[in-house]
């Protein structure tokens, strides 16, 4: 059986001077038509003179015209991918105007109908109840970008380690480093990321609770060390394509509409129960460091049931919820 062999990356350096070859071909085409002219004119009937029409009629109106197939713009962060008769031929990534093979053709797995330049980052727009969408790129065309580019992915609905469906959208920071895997190893190097950012998020997700009573090691709580995380398994899953992924952030993160109305009222009952825990504390405190004042200042004396009365209502008066009513006794405790 036959495998798979990556096909690796070749940098080309063409030596030919685009604006050098145009001008040369120009005046060479020039030069062809003034000749077959004077030819036409002087009408001396030898074989020399026929080759010399036919040399330079196939020349101006065919060759020369075909050469200037061979120019190409290579702008900043740009790079051409050239086959030749259906072999890969190298990758220009040097800025500039150069002039290569006529035959030689520019190959972008990403097609016109993929693009638009109506946006200036890579979006891939999904329904979460499909498994493919649109993609919407710009891109120059026939070219590869090696510019740092945005993914920003749907928000799409998984489940995080306890089992609970949440609602979670990332962005992705990314670039192409090596333009022969991207055009020749996958079909289409945006959606092949796109697809692999989902399985990733998927699979790290998985591993954390949206969050937890200390806020550590949660979706929530941990943001830097799941985007870690995530960077890295996505980095992995991508470099067949030669790929490099800069960054991956979670943008947005919440509970699935479904439960999110029960998932409110856990937190905010966990938010009043931990409330009530400091509220509590900080009136025990209170309380001992009255009845201890007192005994030391010799304010007042107090036996066990006019202190367990006395605690009752500072207590009741400080846990309370809403504000006392003073009563004021004129008689006596017993």
């Amino acid at each position: 059986m036959k495998t798979h062999t990556p096909v690796e990356e070749k940098i080309l350096s063409p030596r030919t001077n685009g604006l050098a070859f145009l001008l040369l071909n120009t005046l060479a085409i020039i030069l062809s038509i003034a000749a077959m002219v004077i030819a036409f004119v002087l009408l001396v009937p030898s074989p020399v003179m026929v080759i010399l029409i036919v040399v330079t009629m196939l020349y101006a109106f065919l060759v020369g015209p075909l050469l200037y197939i061979g120019l190409k713009i290579v702008k900043p962060n740009e790079a051409i991918v050239l086959t030749l008769f259906g072999r890969y031929m190298g990758t220009i990534k040097e800025e500039g105007f150069y002039w290569v093979h006529p035959f030689a053709t520019a190959v972008c797995p990403v097609s016109a109908s993929d693009f638009s330049p109506s946006s200036g980052k890579t979006e891939l727009k999904r329904d979460l109840s499909k498994s493919s969408g649109n993609i919407t790129v710009q891109l120059p065309k026939r070219k590869i970008s090696l510019k740092a580019t945005t993914l920003n992915n749907d928000k799409q609905k998984v489940n995080d380690a306890l089992g609970n469906p949440i609602i979670i959208g990332v962005v992705v920071v990314w670039r192409v480093v090596n333009t022969a895997f991207a055009v020749f190893n996958v079909e289409n190097y945006i959606e092949y990321l796109s697809i692999q950012c989902d399985a990733a998020l998927r699979n790290v997700v998985r591993h954390y609770p949206y969050d937890s009573d200390d806020d550590e090691n949660s979706l929530r709580g941990s943001s830097s060390e799941v985007a870690q995380k995530l960077s890295e398994e996505l980095q992995q899953r991508v470099l067949p394509a030669g790929l490099e992924v800069m960054e991956a952030r979670i943008t947005h993160l919440s509970y699935a509409p479904e439960i999110a109305a029960a998932m409110l009222q856990r937190q905010q009952a966990t938010a009043i129960i931990a409330a009530r825990q400091k509220i509590v504390e900080g009136a025990v405190g209170m309380v001992e460091m009255a009845l201890t004042q007192l005994n030391d200042n010799d304010l007042v004396t107090l036996d066990e049931e006019r202190k367990a009365n006395m605690v009752s209502n500072l207590l009741v008066v400080l846990c309370g919820n809403r504000d006392v009513q003073p009563i004021v006794n004129s008689g006596s405790l017993y």
